[in-house]
Parts: C-alpha cells; sequence; structure tokens
C-alpha cells in the first residue's frame, strides 16, 4: 500500500520516538555527520523502533539543508548524509513499511526578522528534498517548525517539484488561544494555510506542550481541516537542569496523553524529544488494544 493510500485509510499509523536524544545516549551528541560516520548506531536506533511495531520511520536528515549547514559551521556534506540518512531508515524498517524524508527548520528567521527571503529558504527546501526523493522516501515529514512561512515555504519545495506526499507538523508554545507557535501563529491559521497549500497531512511535534496539552492543539487543528492529524509530542514539558534539558515523563503517562491526542483527532501518533523505545512501544500495546 502506497503511503497516500495509508493516510486516508483512516486506521491509526504509528510513527517513531526521538532520534537525536537516544543517538546523544549513545556518544553522538551533536554529531552532525553521523549517518556517515557511525550509520551502525543510527541503525540500531531505528531498528529499536521497528521492534516497537512502527508503521513508518523517519530518517535522521532533520537539519541537513543547506542554510543550516552553513551557518552551523557543520562539515556535512548535504547530499551524502540526506540519502545515507533514507538508506539506513530503509535497511531499518525494510520495503513494506514506510520511510519519512524529515526536513526541518534552516534555524534562521525570514525578513524583517532576519536577513533571510522567502527564496532562500525555498532553494534550500527544494534542494533537500530532491536528495531525499532520490533515495526514495515515501513521503516528506516536515517538522518542528514555528513560523508559519517557513513551513509554507517548505511545503512549497516539496510540493512543486515532487509527487510524494507531505506532512507538516508545527511546534506550539501554547495551547492557549486556539494554540500559538512562538511566532504567534495560531492553530486555526496553520491548520487553514497548510491545507490550502496541499499539505497531505498536518499536526505538530515537540514544543513547551505536555501530550495532553498537545490533544487541545489537535482538537482545534480538526475544527480547521479534514486532513489526518499527526501528533508527536515530547516526553513531557522540557525542564532545564542546569545546562540539560531534561525530559522525564514516564510512558505510562504519555501514552494517556497519546489517547487524548487520538480522543482529539489524530490519527498518526509518535513521539518527539526524551521519548524512547519504551514509550514508542507502551503505544503500540495500546493501540493493539484499541484497534
Amino acid at each position: 500500500m502506497k503511503f497516500s493510500e495509508a493516510l486516508k485509510s483512516n486506521e491509526i499509523l504509528l510513527f517513531d520516538g526521538a532520534t537525536g536524544t537516544e543517538l546523544a545516549k549513545r556518544g553522538l551528541m551533536g554529531k552532525a555527520d553521523a549517518n556517515l560516520i557511525s550509520p551502525d548506531i543510527v541503525l540500531d536506533v531505528q531498528r529499536e523502533y521497528v521492534n516497537c511495531g512502527c508503521d513508518a520511520i523517519t530518517a535522521n536528515t532533520f537539519m541537513y539543508n543547506s542554510i543550516y549547514v552553513e551557518t552551523h559551521n557543520e562539515e556535512v556534506p548535504i547530499r551524502e548524509s540526506n540519502i545515507a540518512g533514507v538508506e539506513i531508515a530503509r535497511k531499518a524498517i525494510g520495503p513494506d513499511k514506510y520511510v519519512l524524508g524529515n526536513l526541518s527548520s534552516t534555524g534562521q528567521l525570514l525578513e524583517p526578522y532576519g536577513t533571510y527571503k522567502e527564496s532562500q529558504f525555498y532553494d534550500a527546501f527544494k534542494e533537500q528534498a530532491g536528495y531525499l526523493a532520490e533515495a526514495g522516501v515515501d513521503a516528506f515529514l516536515i517538522e518542528t517548525i514555528f513560523d508559519l512561512r517557513e513551513a509554507i515555504c517548505a511545503l512549497k519545495a516539496c510540493k512543486e517539484n515532487n509527487s510524494l506526499p507531505i506532512i507538516v507538523t508545527m511546534t506550539y508554545k501554547t495551547e492557549q488561544q486556539g494554540g500559538r507557535t512562538m511566532m504567534g501563529d495560531s492553530a486555526q491559521q496553520c491548520a487553514q494555510s497548510l491545507t490550502d497549500n496541499g499539505a497531505a497531512a498536518i499536526g505538530l511535534n515537540c514544543g513547551s506542550l505536555s501530550p495532553s496539552q498537545a490533544a487541545q492543539v489537535i482538537a482545534e487543528l480538526r475544527k480547521n481541516t479534514s486532513l489526518p492529524l499527526l501528533a508527536q509530542p515530547n516526553a513531557g514539558i522540557p525542564r532545564l537542569e542546569g545546562e540539560e534539558t531534561i525530559f522525564d515523563m514516564p510512558p505510562e503517562l504519555f501514552v494517556k496523553g497519546i489517547q487524548e491526542c487520538i480522543d482529539a483527532g489524530a490519527t498518526l501518533v509518535g513521539g518527539c524529544c526524551g521519548t524512547t523505545p519504551d514509550h514508542i512501544r507502551a503505544v503500540a500495546q495500546m493501540l493493539k488494544k484499541v484497534q
């Protein structure tokens, strides 16, 4: 079944959990070139998620766009890193399930808040999407975006140059006032704009929300679109201990929040920062009981 058909099936699809925090546990904190220098470790993380029962795995290609790489002084060969990320994910999950090509923020701001033009963002996302499509992804996952304008740049760059389904998830800072991103974009605005611009599914990931608070934003999105909704919250609200960001929600509480997201309208679920195979396994066990 093609991913586009799976999206329309109304069955709940299970995505994976965090990759970055899992790689950090294995000594790859801040290693932007992990796909090239430690492919076996990336593969081990993704196989753990596959063994939980995931329907889709997200390729480790999060920040491999030219603007992010250049502005963060990362010596990462963009094409090779994107293609390697997809190949590792495919090896982990096999040919019968889905690999999502992961695109995320440039790490920069558009004019007038920053110095970048929309055309520059578009070109960077177009380049990355081309490499991901070349490597054989089943869909694009644009995530961890807090500026709706940047999300639209990424969505258009993928859609106008490729034929694959595109999921876009925004990062929300608060569930209040209809849900707001750091840039003040409401869940209603995001839902309507992303739908109008041709996303195949939308939702939320990461941010400053608990899974239960994420469910409130999912409910707001549901009011404003008929598209499938993806919920990938963190393992609780992040907190600082010294210089370390801590996510310490146990799997059983995370599952309760995911159930609330499903009740609010999500049909695609997974986890973001701090979630582990234990969290995703617990969600998989819950889904077996309700499906």
